[in-house]
């Protein structure tokens, strides 16, 4: 059953796309250009003249710099293409695709690719104005039909519910999973938000990687990267569901260099009790260095896994028990960093800990203490050709700015 896409180009872009018969993307559209298949239908969307164009055909799957020369290689997800019978171009293309709920660089469904064509169809046969917007009647009658469509099938538009991608180190979400699929077990202590997963997988994976949960807990890693299309696996002390295979974090049965990335949310310390296991880490307190030695276990063999190149995503946070701070995720950085590269320390706004109550605010401020405002989301690297030492031995030469005459 074959799909829809809208890709984007510009005034100075477009050209290329018919001369070289290819359409191209950036890495904001990379995941959906790679799941192009031969046969798909395709859109082209120009920003500048607020104009759609179709309907093309995909003649190849998607790929990567399939025409190495086209826009010095600016957009080198690419997919080839060739006209099907009759071209159309319709103007006010934003505000049409938006009346429809349909998005550019999104993936469409077969019956939304198949209404956008008719709505090309129908345009260009009944307005004699070049470039003409859709008629109300006509953009009615398409939205009558998506919205049938959509309601006898269940669903909405394929990727309408998912999040848009971070752009700052800090990371603040509402709830703990997004759209109309579960993802992980909200009920679960400890549970991952699936944004932090989906964030990490779209900029650091492809369709297709292998991720790695060694500490799964409900399985929020399994859901997301299924539905990205990642393969994954997952497994933990104590599996929760039969598709978390029971194993030892500090022991990984995968072969070296065989994983595109991993992600582990471990323990805090003993604050929570995950499970029965004697093995877990939440039976060791994170006031104790021991804690940071088997955690340290974990790394190795995460280090070892891992392809060069690619990246750990570690999601930890501190502690304040029995009136002593305990700065966790300073100290789980400092082990990390013994084994990776460091790329960058995300802030994740704690909003569902069962702290975030009305009573526990009242006693941080008559006793004198802070809750717990944020997690850690420490994402490292494993080096390519050099040690971590190499890294961190770098001399690093600061810009120096003159001051404003104001400041």
């Amino acid at each position: 059953m074959s799909k829809g896409l809208i890709l984007k180009c510009s005034n100075s872009s477009e050209a290329a796309c018919y001369e070289l018969s290819v359409f191209g993307a950036d890495v904001l559209a990379r995941d959906e250009v790679l799941m192009v298949e031969p046969g798909d239908k395709l859109f082209l969307l120009n920003v500048d003249t607020n104009t759609l164009t179709g309907t093309f055909e995909a003649a190849t799957k998607g790929g990567y710099r399939l025409v190495p020369q086209a826009w010095r290689g600016q957009y080198p997800y690419q997919v080839k293409i060739r006209p099907t019978n009759g071209l159309h171009t319709v103007g006010q293309a934003k505000e049409s695709l938006a009346h429809l709920d349909i998005r550019s660089h999104w993936l469409l469904h077969d019956f939304e690719a198949n209404a956008l064509q008719d709505l090309l169809i129908l345009a260009g046969a009944f307005s004699p104005v070049l470039l003409a917007p859709p008629s109300p009647d006509t953009l009615a009658q398409v939205q009558h039909g998506l919205k049938r469509e959509r309601r006898n099938r269940g669903i909405t538009a394929l990727d309408h519910d998912r999040p848009a991608l971070e752009s700052t180190t800090l990371w603040d979400y509402p709830k703990q999973s997004y759209g109309k699929t579960p993802k992980g077990n909200n009920k679960y202590a400890g549970v991952t938000p699936a944004f932090i997963l989906y964030n990490l997988i779209k900029r650091y994976t492809l369709p297709g990687d292998l991720v790695v949960d060694p500490m799964c807990g409900s399985g929020t890693t399994i859901d997301v990267c299924r539905e990205e299309r990642r393969r994954v696996i997952g497994y933990d002390i104590v599996p929760t569901r039969p598709d978390i295979i029971q194993n030892d974090a500090r022991h990984i049965p995968l072969d070296d260099n065989s994983v595109d990335m991993v992600f582990i949310d471990s323990p805090y310390g003993d604050n929570i009790k995950y499970n029965e296991s004697p093995l877990s880490f939440g039976t060791i307190s994170a006031e104790n260095e021991e804690f940071y030695d088997e955690l340290e276990k974990v790394m190795v063999e995460a280090y070892r896994v891992l392809k060069p190149g690619k990246v750990l995503g570690w999601l930890i946070g501190d502690q304040w028990v029995k009136q002593k701070f305990t700065p966790v995720g300073f100290k789980i950085y400092d082990r990390l960093v013994r084994h990776f590269e460091p790329m960058d320390i995300i802030s994740v706004t704690r909003r569902s800990q069962t702290s975030n109550t009305g009573m526990w605010h009242n006693r941080a401020l008559r006793f004198n203490f802070y809750l717990r405002g944020f997690k850690y989301l420490h994402i490292v690297r494993k080096p390519i050709g050099y040690s971590p030492q190499e890294v961190n031995n770098r001399t690093v030469k600061w810009a120096r700015y003159a001051r404003g005459a104001n400041e």
